[in-house]
């Protein structure tokens, strides 16, 4: 198998290697599934991580970022994405033996430290991959199917994301029921698992071919490949809607796990029951979003998109009035459902607009500059959030509507914010001005709001009534098997 990079890819190559870009997500959704959110949160809540510690871990993936400015001139140094990406993932996915590692060979006091250098590294090497895959994928992926192609592949990932988080919280229960003293070595299975499916996802990685880079005229120094992307009005104004963005959901939604297990007593398997919920709604609209971002813009869609979810994240400060009570659950499950389905439509745009903005040639530079800026908004937000949950411990801000007449006293909590929900309340601010930024963005294609919901609207209405049919439901059952079958074609087809 060579490694090397070819200067013409024939249609056969390039589909050849969609499939194994689609195959390596199948694997990076399962490892990211059993090594990362909930999952990872309870494991270092259970290490007795503080709010502080919380943050931090959720920062250092952002800050890691930052090394996308040295693996530019490593990309350009080399010439070789594939390679680059290869070792690079290699390095960051052997960093989660050592945490599968920590209930046995580290105690709780020390396991923390243990978990924070490893995720060091594991964000370290995955962001100079990062660098690489990105600039890969943008001359790789035709133009036109840039939308569709993500949506599909992100669709395939997500449905296995499903399966694996139900099957995880299950097999949780069951540890704990069994195994309650050793509860922490229940979720070491977890990680030795992740880092077997990130070791199979790498063999994916190295058969997908690579296009030869085009050598620029000029060589400008790593100053100039920064600011050359400052230098477009328009792709400004993308990094300050970016940064705003990544700011005020970083602030947040790395705390939504805490503040359900430590505020709303809620146990893992209805957390995990209400993270399906957000995924199969996420499941269910990438197909829709991807056609409306190949249709319509990419902008068209986050700016459906993403009022939804800031309004999900302001949701959160009335799950409590003060204390749990009779909505909770309830408006729980339609935080979820909206967040699932307008993350849905972020993650494919937001990724998307900024493949589709960078100029042919020098996406390297542009797309790293970006998420450069993206990561710094990113890794200060959680540790701010982290700081403030501390801060606003003892604090609380309440509005009551009182009624007092001669034979009955009303008394209605309308609002009130204690500790999580003061940052809540402050991402969704920040949220609407991020929201502003990206009306100042140009993307050709784009259309009214008022268009892309009407298009929403109807599509929705007619996948409900294609569902409703007998036929709409056998293929609603039968889609995890087609999914089985096209890839097992392709794989006949590339042998």
């Amino acid at each position: 198998m060579s490694l090397g990079t070819q200067d013409w890819l024939d249609d056969q190559q390039v589909r050849s290697g969609l499939s194994y870009v689609i195959k390596d997500g199948i694997a990076s959704q399962a490892m990211g599934t059993l090594t990362g959110g909930a999952f990872l949160v309870a494991f270092a809540v259970k290490l007795g991580a503080s709010n502080l510690v919380i943050g931090l871990l959720a920062a250092i993936g952002p800050l890691a970022q930052l090394l996308q400015l040295p693996s530019i001139l490593l990309v350009e140094r080399i010439r070789n994405r594939r390679i680059i990406v290869l070792v690079a993932a290699a390095m960051s996915r052997l960093c989660w033996l050592f945490v599968a590692l920590i209930p046995f060979l580290f105690g709780i006091r020390s396991g923390l430290t243990v978990l924070l250098a490893a995720m060091i590294g594991a964000s370290a090497f995955g962001a100079v991959s990062g660098c690489s895959w990105n600039s890969w994928m943008r001359d790789l992926i035709p133009q036109n199917i840039l939308g569709v192609f993500f949506a599909r592949r992100m669709r395939i990932a997500a449905f296995v994301g499903i399966v694996l988080s139900l099957a995880v919280a299950a097999y949780l229960d069951l540890w704990k029921k069994f195994f309650a003293e050793l509860e922490l070595h229940g979720y070491s299975i977890l990680f030795f698992s992740g880092f077997a499916a990130g070791a199979i996802g790498l063999y994916f990685i190295a058969k997908i071919p690579e296009p030869r880079m085009s050598r620029a005229e000029d060589k400008p120094g790593i100053t100039a490949i920064l600011t050359r992307p400052f230098r477009s009005e328009n792709f400004r104004k993308l990094i300050a809607f970016s940064c705003s963005w990544s700011f005020a959901v970083n602030l947040a939604a790395p705390f939504f796990t805490v503040y359900m297990l430590k505020r709303l007593g809620l146990s893992m398997s209805l957390i995990i029951g209400l993270s399906v919920l957000s995924q199969l709604l996420n499941f269910a609209f990438l197909r829709i979003w991807g056609k409306f971002t190949d249709r319509f813009s990419n902008k068209s869609v986050l700016a459906i998109s993403g009022p939804l979810f800031i309004f999900s994240i302001l949701a959160w400060t009335f799950t409590t009035m003060p204390e749990k009570y009779f909505l909770t659950i309830p408006l729980l499950v339609v935080i979820h459902a909206v967040m699932g389905l307008a993350s849905a439509g972020i993650s494919l745009a937001s990724g998307n607009i900024g493949l589709k903005l960078a100029p042919q040639g020098q996406a390297t530079a542009y797309l790293a500059t970006h998420t450069i800026a993206n990561s710094i908004a990113a890794g200060i937000a959680p540790v701010l959030g982290g700081k403030f949950a501390d801060l606003f411990a003892g604090r609380e801000l309440a509005w009551t509507l009182t009624y007092s007449g001669p034979v009955r006293h009303l008394t209605l909590p309308t609002l009130n914010l204690q500790q999580w929900d003061f940052f809540f309340a402050l991402a969704f601010l920040i949220g609407l001005y991020s929201l502003h930024r990206l009306s100042m963005v140009k993307e050709v294609g784009e259309v009214e709001e008022k268009v892309v919901i009407a298009e929403l609207f109807a599509e929705v209405t007619n996948q409900a009534r294609t569902l409703s049919s007998v036929d709409g439901l056998r293929q609603m059952v039968s889609f995890p098997f087609s999914i089985i079958r096209t890839l097992a074609g392709k794989k006949g087809e590339n042998a």
